[in-house]
């Protein structure tokens, strides 16, 4: 089941689809309401919530706890 971006909490793992793509990432920061640094947890890369969510939610949008 999806979870809001407000559920959101750092140092746990997530799941999230957009458009097709899937995202498995670590949380590392809570920024704002709707912003966080991220860290996937496959190749350790950092990004941002915003880069993942930019060209807006798809029909498939969905996130949920890893």
């Amino acid at each position: 089941m999806s979870i809001a971006l407000n559920n959101i909490r750092t140092h746990k793992e997530y799941v999230l689809v957009n458009y097709g793509e899937k995202y498995e990432f670590r949380v590392v920061e809570i920024v704002s309401d709707e912003e966080f640094i991220l860290q996937d947890v496959h190749i350790m890369e950092q990004y941002r919530m915003s880069e993942l969510i930019g060209r807006g939610r798809g029909k498939d949008f969905s996130i949920w706890e890893r």
